[in-house]
């Protein structure tokens, strides 16, 4: 008989890019390309050296984070095999990478304010029709991809997708930058790509039962794999989702950035990553239980790997009717397109908003709002804040967003004015640029200056300095990384003498002194808003 089974609350659905974490960078051609050659063949070639410094080195606090595998020095063939495929059959993206290392020292020797027409005899051939090269103002050469051909060119394989199903028990991974998913018994992997709808099916069978046998034909489950794949379900149902029906306005904290606007008529959600269900924990979480079965709007505020979680967003596609994106400086290696990226992973229903664009609904509107630092000055536009407005109460949420030039703010309080709930990240210590972009990078750059520009959010002061701009009566610390199911994805763990735990205690302490309600958010808050007037 056909069973119709429900998927197991606590089962993993981790997309994976040739058996490494996929995050958005190793989606999109060039991004991919620059990560397997200066990412996962020096950690892979450097761990086969020597495993041994590997093991010792995650295990010390300090190398967290750090391009070192989590396999205790073990599974060394299985990371040789891995290393071989990758030089194998990725060898036309590591010639691609080679390439636009090669196209970068080309125009640093060669353009020198004059006409850039005969430099493109010189373009890699493999480059050659997929790049334009251009001066900046200051006849500083530079270059941009045609993006949306290189999509559809050898260089976007599908076949390099796949997902893992496992089921979890507790919050602990390895640093999914540094460690890939090797073949593990516990683990069932399926060579399907991020835009089948088969993911669509699975991921529907968390809340609603479905046929067993055409989940199984839909994801070409082989039979030797079969039992293990029947043990991901239950004929147990999952507690039922209650829709809100409060008359008021309900915001959820998920944990890090991800918050929840409800009204009966409308949700919003704000980077999803989503803790997985069904297993004891010290943290009290909502999951994904708690979401709504239509999500109205998922907003994004930009494309690093903790705000763009692939493995919430792909099992929550079904679930989202608008997704909203920040609009990309389309083409440039360091700002590769998000909705391109979207797109081909099977997101149909993509808006991308610019600063101080609004989108209106019933009584709710949405405006960008400029978002500055964190990014390591590099030219990134893929980045924006979000300011909410519904039923008479207005929110602002600034993410990782750093206070760099108060001005800016300002003036955007002279458009926008006060805000009731004000939501700020604070990482103010943040990673060296190379940490997250040093792969893209043609030349080294010294330590010092990596030091320098770092992928960090507001201390104190301008934390300070917004709350004193924006009059807010209420006031939240998140997006710290600091809950246990992020640690995978960030690879941040706080001590009390933490410069940012002290820093956003500061502020909080600041905040309460004002009568201002504050607090720094972890594991999971409800916050209730009186609807006091519609919107015009």
């Amino acid at each position: 008989m056909d069973e119709q089974l429900f998927v197991k609350p606590n089962v993993v659905i981790e997309p994976l890019i040739d058996h490494w974490y996929a995050w958005s960078h190793l989606v999109s051609p060039a991004t991919a390309a620059m990560n397997i050659k200066g990412r996962h063949l020096k950690i892979m070639n450097s761990y086969i050296q020597a495993p041994q410094i590997h093991a010792a080195a995650v295990k010390n606090p300090k190398m967290k984070g750090g391009p070192f595998m989590d396999l205790e020095g073990q599974k060394i063939d299985e990371v040789k095999k891995l290393r071989d495929f990758t030089l194998e059959n990725r060898s036309d993206m590591i010639e691609l990478a080679d390439a636009i290392n090669e196209l970068d020292a080309m125009l640093k020797d060669n353009a020198n304010g004059y006409s850039l027409d005969p430099l493109y005899e010189k373009v890699p051939d493999i480059l050659k029709g997929y790049v334009e090269l251009t001066y900046d103002l200051n006849n500083n050469p530079s270059f941009r991809f045609f993006e949306s051909l290189m999509y559809r060119s050898k260089f976007y394989d599908e076949k390099s997708q796949s997902i893992a199903l496992w089921i979890t028990d507790n919050d602990e991974r390895p640093f999914c930058l540094s460690t890939p998913r090797v073949d593990d018994k516990d683990v069932l992997h399926l060579d399907i790509p991020f835009n089948s709808d088969g993911i669509d099916q699975l991921s529907k069978m968390k809340r609603n039962a479905g046929s067993y046998e055409d989940i199984k034909k839909k994801l070409g489950v082989k039979s030797d794999d079969e039992e293990f794949f029947r043990s991901l379900f239950t004929k147990e149902k999952p507690l039922p989702y209650e829709k809100y029906k409060g008359d008021k306005i309900r915001m959820r904290y998920f944990g890090h950035a991800s918050i929840l606007i409800e009204t009966p008529e409308t949700s919003i959600l704000i980077d999803p990553i989503i803790s997985y269900y069904g297993y004891q924990t010290d943290v009290s979480r909502y999951s994904d239980v708690d979401l709504p079965d239509e999500i109205d709007y998922v907003l994004i505020t930009h494309n690093h790997q903790d705000h763009i979680l692939l493995e919430t967003l792909l099992p929550l596609r079904h679930k989202i009717k608008n997704l909203v994106i920040p609009r990309s400086n389309n083409g440039f290696l360091q700002d590769p397109s998000l909705r391109l990226m979207f797109k081909h992973i099977g997101f149909n229903n993509i808006i991308e908003i610019e600063e101080m664009q609004k989108i209106q609904f019933d009584d709710c509107t949405i405006t960008g709002i400029p978002f500055v630092g964190e990014h390591s000055d590099l030219n990134i536009q893929a980045k924006i804040c979000f300011h909410v407005e519904t039923g008479g109460n207005t929110m602002l949420f600034v993410a990782d967003s750093c206070n760099i030039e108060s001005k800016l703010y300002e003036h955007i309080w002279k458009e926008i004015g006060n805000v009731d709930v004000f939501f700020l990240g604070m990482e103010c210590d943040g990673a060296p640029l190379t940490w997250l972009y040093g792969p893209l990078l043609s030349e080294e750059l010294s330590r010092d200056k990596d030091g320098s520009r770092r992928l960090a959010g507001s201390n104190f002061e301008r934390g300070k300095a917004l709350v004193n701009i924006f009059n807010p009566k209420e006031v939240y610390v998140y997006a710290m990384g600091q809950e246990p199911w992020l640690e995978f994805i960030s690879s941040i763990k706080y001590t009390p003498e933490s410069n940012p735990i002290v820093a956003s205690n500061k502020l909080i302490d600041y905040c309460k002194n004002e009568n201002l309600i504050a607090e720094r958010l972890f594991g999971e808050k409800e916050l209730l808003y009186e609807k006091t007037l519609q919107n015009t």
